[in-house]
């Protein structure tokens, strides 16, 4: 995509993280926004902060695990702008803990957001983008979990490698429908944000009776928040999403130094090997524990 100025953007999970970073870079390059996260009163301030400095904004409250709510919302940005040509979805959530420790809420929850939501985006936006015939877009925001796999996220790495998995598969069709609709699939690493706070914005028929975590999923808690806040900046990170869609590139990583955890995983699997598990800098106590098992 060569211009962006008066173009369309709809970004989900927008009111926080790399959502709002997103949101900022597209009201800078000229796009009309329509917003959409489960938290309306901090998505209606980030609106109105945007709408001083000029930005066209809609804001639509948006519970992304609905399907009812994200057809309103694309219901909503035909009807004020009359086409959408980026739609990020980008909402998302995380649950950490040990996979027998975790419940079917858990399951439930995260599911619901990081995969149904991006099922629902793609389902309901897609044809519309088609529709119109012009030059347009899909970034399903993924992570490096989405292509490799550890101990303690297993409930958001499962949503996560389906995310890319989904987005091949899109960006395999829309080249045999001969569309002009491209697709990316964001996979950061860590990413400075409140993806670790999920939990502010849990519904309550979600929420576990009992929340106590073992030692072990404490320790994975504990040095996650701490690697994710000295992690990326969500401005880098949408940076690089925006020069992705100018050029069309399909996989979005960003952090190097992960690329041979990738490999490793991939080169297991040629090689009919069992996984193996290089915990990333900042985890040195889970390696530790992770070797005395």
């Amino acid at each position: 995509m060569e211009s962006f100025e008066g173009k369309v953007a709809v970004v989900t999970g927008a009111a926080s993280g790399i959502g709002l970073a997103l949101a900022d870079q597209f009201a800078t390059l000229g796009m009309k926004l329509v917003l959409s996260d489960i938290d309306k009163s901090e998505l209606d301030a980030v609106a109105a902060r945007l709408r001083e400095a000029g930005a066209d904004v809609l804001a639509v409250r948006t519970d992304v695990t609905k399907l009812d709510d994200v057809k309103a919302l694309a219901e909503a940005a035909i009807k004020q702008y009359g086409k959408v040509h980026i739609l990020c979805n980008n909402a998302g959530v995380a649950q950490m803990g040990l996979l027998h420790e975790s419940t079917i809420r858990d399951w439930e929850w995260v599911i619901g957001v990081n995969l149904w939501g991006v099922i629902y985006g793609i389902q309901t936006f897609f044809p519309l983008m088609v529709e119109h015939g012009e030059e347009a877009h899909i970034v399903n925001t993924a992570s490096i979990a989405g292509l490799i796999s550890g101990p303690g996220l297993g409930i958001y790495g499962v949503t996560k490698h389906a995310v890319v998995v989904l987005s091949e598969t899109l960006y395999h069709e829309t080249k045999l429908l001969k569309t002009k609709v491209g697709v990316s699939v964001l996979c950061p690493g860590w990413v400075n944000t409140r993806i670790c706070d999920s939990d502010r914005n849990r519904p309550d028929c979600l929420v576990n009776d009992n929340a106590e975590l073992s030692p072990i999923a404490q320790l994975i808690n504990q040095q996650t928040r701490q690697v994710v806040s000295t992690g990326l900046t969500a401005d880098s990170v949408a940076s690089r999403v925006i020069d992705a869609i100018r050029v069309r590139d399909f996989y979005i990583l960003t952090h190097d130094e992960m690329t041979p955890a990738i490999a490793q995983r991939m080169n297991a699997i040629l090689n009919g090997s069992a996984p193996t598990f290089t915990p990333p800098p900042g985890f040195g106590e889970m390696a530790k524990s992770s070797a005395g098992n």
